[in-house]
């Protein structure tokens, strides 16, 4: 038997603007999953939240794309939107497209990553959630973790990860997918994926086996709103050890506070600061951008942890770093780089600026 782990998330309401989530909108999260889990659709979850994005944790048998747990969260979200709306809290509902169920997640707002596999002797597993930025988000920490040997030695050293690993790359603007192998295709790899707004790593995995390394959410809400919602603030899966990246060598890119897209109204451009859970408040300028890592081990689809993994004081000078790129980037103001480039500006009041000067540009 194989278990799935699936992490679905969304936005449906949150105190202090698009600050944090309320306790009373993960209470009737739990309330709806412990419920499925006595009736046996789900083994085991976790409920968290990174910012005002609540993020389920959800482990079961039932295989990725399962209707019957596709509903659930969507039914879990919707009477927590409902919570949402009697607290008046901020958006509330913000991140549900549809009121009605139409037999997969996918498309109708909240953002999902899930793999299945055969577990092993031992199997940790790592879940990453971002709040205010995008899935692109996940390009450069993923690369680093799965092809680049400064930060994973094992590729060099360990004989296991040493035939390296092919990456499932989604064109998000063209609606498409490319499988690129490292370390042979790695250039032409980054030539993709360093466009983080349109190429997007959805899944990795291990050539020698095509074994199942990790799975994120790659659900862009404007392209499916027609319209700024919110930022699709992104989840990831990762396994790790035993013919995977160590632990470690997972959390290791977060080191680096990498510029992302996203911050204020998903607008501008800043660091992405990790944090702990209980650190999970982006109120500067609704940010700076922030990513938590959790650290289970998953034993008969069982959840056990977890370890939240940048509560590390190892972390600090990359949280120092990040405040002092957040300095430096917010002084800009509205002028790029902080602010985002026309093409990522659709859904902003700039075309509406544009449309009103139409007849007042001329031609040189």
């Amino acid at each position: 038997m194989k278990t799935t782990v699936s992490i679905i998330k969304a936005d449906i309401g949150s105190v202090g603007g698009h600050a944090v989530t309320h306790q009373k909108l993960k209470d009737k999260c739990n309330e709806y999953l412990s419920n499925a889990k006595e009736e046996g659709l789900l083994t085991d979850f976790y409920i968290t939240n990174c910012g005002d994005d609540i993020d389920m944790i959800m482990t079961h048998t039932n295989g990725t794309d399962n209707e019957e747990v596709h509903k659930l969260a969507f039914d879990t979200f919707m009477a927590g939107a409902e919570v949402a709306k009697g607290l008046k809290l901020y958006g509330a509902g913000q991140d549900l497209l549809s009121d009605t169920f139409s037999g997969n997640i996918k498309g109708m707002g909240p953002g999902s990553a899930e793999m299945e596999f055969k577990e092993r002797g031992s199997d940790p597993v790592f879940a990453y959630c971002c709040d205010k930025t995008e899935p692109g988000a996940f390009n450069l920490p993923l690369f680093r973790m799965f092809a680049d040997p400064f930060n994973t030695a094992g590729l060099v050293i360990d004989p296991s990860l040493h035939g390296g690993f092919d990456f499932e790359v989604y064109d998000v603007i063209e609606n498409r997918k490319v499988v690129m192998s490292c370390p042979d295709e790695m250039y032409d790899l980054l030539a993709l994926i360093g466009s983080t707004g349109r190429y997007v790593i959805k899944r990795i995995f291990r050539r020698s086996d095509n074994e199942i390394a990790a799975a994120v959410s790659t659900d862009k809400l404007n392209l499916m709103a027609g319209k700024y919602i919110g930022k699709d603030d992104p989840v990831a899966i990762v396994r790790s050890q035993s013919g995977f990246p160590a632990g470690g060598e997972t959390s290791e890119p977060f080191a680096f506070p990498h510029l992302v897209s996203g911050w204020m109204r998903g607008s501008h451009n800043g660091p992405l600061m990790p944090v702990s859970q209980a650190d999970a408040r982006p109120v500067r300028f609704d940010g700076p951008p922030r990513v938590i890592g959790l650290g289970f081990q998953v034993s008969e689809a069982k959840l056990i942890g977890p370890v939240d993994m940048f509560a590390d004081p190892a972390f600090d000078d990359a949280r120092n770093t990040a405040t002092k790129v957040a300095n430096y980037m917010r002084r800009h103001g509205p002028f790029e780089p902080h602010r985002l480039p026309p093409d990522e500006m659709e859904y902003t009041s700039l075309p509406g600026v544009l449309e009103k000067l139409e007849d007042r540009f001329e031609d040189m």
